[in-house]
């Protein structure tokens, strides 16, 4: 064990409002999927609020690419009854979604990733700029070393995106966890061998249920961002050892979270 407990972040929706970002390069995708089809004439340019709210059902990119394209389907089920209906079938209707436009989810998170990509190595400054860290939640990681926590982000996003971001908001964690690492339950488990964790916070309740529900780490703190990306449905009746950690209990000191 390192002398050192260890807190463990997600990224977005955690430490980082990357909305402006997600609609950005998933618009983008679309455009270039769609070619000169007429449908992306009537991409709106301003974030969308029906892509906001279906924020927290996306599992993975592509998706996003995805439910920008259904904005401008005629007789999508998003188009014709809402966001709000939409997520009530979200993964059916994200697979009549794909049969409708006739695409894989491999080509759409390809696309994703071209576009990102590009913007980093062409414009990484205005790229980076997408990106709204949480100033309150910036402040507070600065903050952990002198309680002698060292701090770890595990994320979804690919390492490299997510050290040029951590770097650009002035945060160095002592360990960062992409994709590549594995899934969130598996690099949590391989940290239990090598330092005492004090907490995991997330935004996604599914992720925090799968990780208490995983052998090994039924009793690992876990903490639901309340300021992140949720469901409306996502703070109540909260399963044992998942607590909801807010901005005011963030600002205290660890032991006090409890």
């Amino acid at each position: 064990m390192t002398s050192k407990p260890l807190l463990i972040f997600d990224f977005d929706g955690v430490i980082v409002d990357g909305m402006s970002e997600y609609w950005w390069s998933s618009r983008k995708a679309c455009i270039e999927l769609l070619a000169n089809r007429s449908e992306s004439k009537f991409l709106p340019k301003v974030l969308p609020e029906a892509f906001r709210y279906l924020r927290p059902w996306v599992n993975q990119g592509w998706e996003m690419v995805l439910l920008v394209a259904e904005l401008v389907r005629p007789n999508s089920q998003l188009a014709l009854n809402g966001p709000e209906a939409f997520a009530s079938s979200y993964s059916l209707y994200c697979q009549e979604a794909l049969d409708a436009w006739q695409w894989t989810p491999e080509q759409l998170q390809e696309a994703l990733e071209n576009v990102r990509n590009d913007a980093i190595s062409t414009d990484l400054t205005n790229w980076l700029a997408l990106h709204k860290p949480f100033p309150a939640v910036i402040q507070r990681l600065k903050n952990f070393d002198a309680e002698g926590i060292e701090l770890a982000v595990l994320t979804t996003k690919a390492k490299d995106f997510t050290v040029k971001l951590l770097h650009s908001f002035h945060l160095t964690p002592k360990l960062i966890y992409g994709h590549e690492s594995g899934t969130k339950p598996e690099v949590l488990l391989r940290l239990t061998e090598t330092h005492l964790i004090k907490g995991f916070v997330e935004d996604r309740r599914t992720t925090l249920e799968t990780v208490l529900q995983t052998k090994g780490l039924a009793k690992l703190p876990c903490y639901l961002a309340s300021w992140g990306y949720l469901k409306p449905q996502d703070t109540q009746y909260l399963p044992e050892g998942l607590r909801l950690l807010n901005p005011k209990t963030l600002a205290t000191p660890l032991a006090s979270w409890h």
